[in-house]
């Protein structure tokens, strides 16, 4: 059984607006990560089969590793279909903003949701949500919104119309924003809704092939070449990998080919912080991705230092200047964090 996460006066108020809405759009952030994506699908399946009119807008394209995902090819992108996609803002009767806080993080988007009638939820699970949401789902103690949706969906009382796409699309979240369940996973729950998906039909095992082991040749070596100039901080337990754009290019980067690089450094004996520097293909600034083990919290140093924020143990941010510059604040942020890293804090 699962604890009764969700108020329930929430439950019944979106229920309320469930049953009277026709026009339904789902949309996430900027840069789409496997929550983001799961979470909308799987929302989206769930309203199909209640005979709803859904739609799944995104700021930009997706990574192609979550393109296998039941129902992605109807994803719409904001970025390629902007004049269609805000009629469809503006006509929605239900707006469900998933997986982000603040409406600066779905880019240009965030005009046409704030403009439009539709009544509004936020499911989430990041901190400090902002107010531009009349139904607020927050609840940053929860390791996806994946498992967020598949509560709400349950607590509404329609788990047995979650189909095995919808499942599919659930776990695949689940799984994506826990590394695999390697951090922010420790809660039994997490096992009993697996369970539960798993009784849907779902192919656990296939789903980590296809998110994970279906990368490029170029990735792989890619990968390589990142490690190769990777530089680590034994007197802080630390590690810093980063990779510019004309490393990009030389690699045939494609969205997504450098997920999951940050984790890497943590599999050094001694190295309880990693730090992903990634200059960003369309856009003058440097992508920090930041993740730890036990108790350090780089979600504070990602706030501090990089403007961002996020988990204990998986953070980020962002850093508007140039490569160099950006790994010497890393550097000021380990100095003034190192009692944390030393455990003498």
């Amino acid at each position: 059984m699962l604890t009764k996460v969700i108020e329930q006066s929430k439950i019944d108020h979106f229920t309320k607006w469930f049953d009277r809405a026709d026009k339904i759009v789902i949309v996430s952030h900027v840069s789409p990560d496997g929550d983001a994506i799961g979470s909308s699908l799987g929302l989206w399946h769930f309203f199909s089969s209640q005979g709803k009119t859904a739609n799944v807008i995104v700021p930009n394209a997706f990574p192609d590793f979550l393109k296998w995902m039941p129902g992605s090819k109807d994803v719409l992108l904001y970025d390629r279909y902007k004049d269609f996609a805000n009629k469809l803002i503006a006509e929605a009767d239900v707006i469900c903003c998933l997986d982000f806080n603040a409406i600066h993080r779905i880019d240009a988007m965030g005009d046409a949701v704030l403009a439009s009638p539709a009544r509004k939820i936020l499911i989430d699970h990041h901190l400090h949500p902002e107010d531009f949401c009349r139904i607020v789902i927050s609840h940053p103690e929860i390791s996806s919104t994946s498992e967020l949706v598949f509560r709400l969906i349950c607590r509404m009382g329609y788990f047995s119309d979650i189909s095995r796409e919808g499942a599919e699309c659930i776990y695949t979240g689940m799984m994506t924003d826990t590394g695999g369940f390697t951090y922010n996973s420790n809660n039994r729950e997490i096992y009993f809704i697996i369970s539960e998906l798993l009784s849907k039909g779902i192919d656990k095992d296939a789903i980590y092939r296809k998110v994970f082991n279906t990368y490029s040749e170029s990735r792989l070596r890619l990968m390589g070449y990142v490690l190769s100039q990777m530089k680590v901080y034994p007197d802080y337990h630390a590690a810093l990998i980063s990779l510019t754009k004309a490393e990009q290019s030389r690699f045939d980067y494609i969205r997504g080919d450098s997920e999951g690089f940050v984790n890497i450094p943590l599999s050094i004996k001694g190295v309880i912080f990693s730090c992903f520097l990634r200059e960003d293909t369309e856009k003058p600034m440097i992508k920090i991705s930041l993740r730890s083990v036990g108790t350090f919290p780089c979600n504070r140093l990602a706030a501090e230092f990089f403007g961002g924020g996020g988990h204990l143990n998986a953070s980020g941010g962002e850093f508007y200047g140039t490569m160099e510059e950006a790994r010497k604040v890393f550097e000021q942020a380990l100095e003034k964090y190192r009692p944390l890293l030393l455990g003498k804090g």
